[in-house]
């Protein structure tokens, strides 16, 4: 199904490309992002959609120093967010507080928690547990896996443990497995790398190329959702690594990012840099694959994984993020600076 966008729209003042859900506010559903512009003063919006969900408000806009390269909020905190930023000549990544009072001031000042100073070249990403509170962060650069131990009582940050990921492989990205506290994907040109925390080791890998994006499931353990440049979208039984379980179409253009819903099975989101988003559905547990057939039995009604496909951008589309709270919305950002949030609930009768 193709179709361009009925959602919720809410414009940035600069070019963005980072999003994220809020998880830890549990009264709204509310999302985090930050511009990306070299020469003017960057800001962060904590923006929010309204109790009748015809609108997006804007709960805070704070000034940040630098571009903002990623962007990802505290799942235990509501007020706490990470930041990987750029001067345009070197990288540095931050935790920051929301002031507690932001409603009732102007331009209040974001306070720095901690800085992740210890990387050298090119960040990439900073981690959090996504399945609730633990007191360490990672943090991922081009050539290394850096955990953290986080004290926000003590506004403190401390390298637990190092890693470099060999003089052939150069990381792009990572996800934080939300079923194992102990499990870490890497990404890179060439291959996902599997880790253990606790020894800092490799246990396993995909071999395969130009991998942009992963994420893991969240419902369902050991699956593991990958988007690619020209290939699409792969999903794999990280226990069997060899070959993907199922292979989607992708994007007529890089496929960008991925995201699964943190509610029901099998539906994933992909954006891509041709400005498009796409609604998939791509069962993964044996219950649903059993209903999956019984709706494909007839040659007539083959079941196609594409749901709908979003199509009034603009721009390159590289943020995605399901609400957490109403895991029937989700939030998009393409590049230009437009956040656009749309509700699924039309499709969920489908599974």
């Amino acid at each position: 199904m193709q179709g361009g966008s009925s959602g919720i729209g809410y414009g940035l003042k600069y070019q963005a490309r980072c999003i994220s859900d809020v998880k830890a506010d549990t009264d709204h559903t509310s999302f985090i992002t930050g511009t990306l512009s070299l020469r003017e003063e960057n800001e962060v919006h904590l923006i929010r959609l309204s109790s009748g969900g015809t609108e997006l408000i804007c709960e805070g806009l704070f000034s940040h120093p630098n571009e903002i390269w990623d962007l990802a909020s505290c799942p235990f905190d509501q007020r706490i967010f990470s930041t990987v930023f750029s001067t345009g000549e070197s990288y540095g990544a931050a935790i920051w507080q929301i002031p507690e009072l932001y409603g009732q001031l102007n331009s209040p000042q974001l306070e720095r928690i901690a800085s992740l100073d210890a990387h050298v070249g090119k960040i990439n990403c900073v981690l959090w547990w996504p399945s609730g509170r633990h007191d360490k962060l990672i943090s991922i650069d081009d050539e290394n896996l850096f955990l953290w131990a986080l004290d926000c009582s003590k506004k403190a940050a401390q390298v637990q443990s190092k890693q470099s990921s060999g003089m052939l492989h150069y990381l792009s990205g990572g996800a934080w497995d939300p079923h194992d506290i102990n499990a870490v994907a890497t990404t890179c040109e060439s291959s996902v790398q599997f880790w253990d925390l606790r020894t800092m080791k490799k246990t396993n890998a995909i071999e395969h190329a130009h991998i942009h994006n992963a994420n893991y499931d969240m419902k369902t353990n050991h699956i593991l959702v990958t988007a690619e440049d020209e290939s699409g979208i792969h999903i794999w039984d990280t226990r069997k690594p060899k070959s993907p379980i199922q292979e989607l179409p992708g994007h007529t253009h890089w496929t960008w990012a991925v995201t699964c819903n943190p509610e029901y099975d099998g539906l994933i989101l992909s954006a891509g840099t041709d400005s498009t988003v796409n609604l998939w559905m791509a069962p993964t547990s044996v219950e649903d694959e059993a209903i999956t057939e019984s709706i494909a039995e007839s040659p007539a009604q083959q079941a196609d994984p594409l749901l709908n496909s979003y199509s009034d951008y603009e721009d390159s589309v590289y943020g995605l993020a399901w609400s957490s709270r109403e895991p029937w919305i989700f939030a998009s950002l393409s590049y230009d600076g437009r956040v656009v949030v749309e509700s699924i609930k039309p499709f969920l009768s489908r599974k």
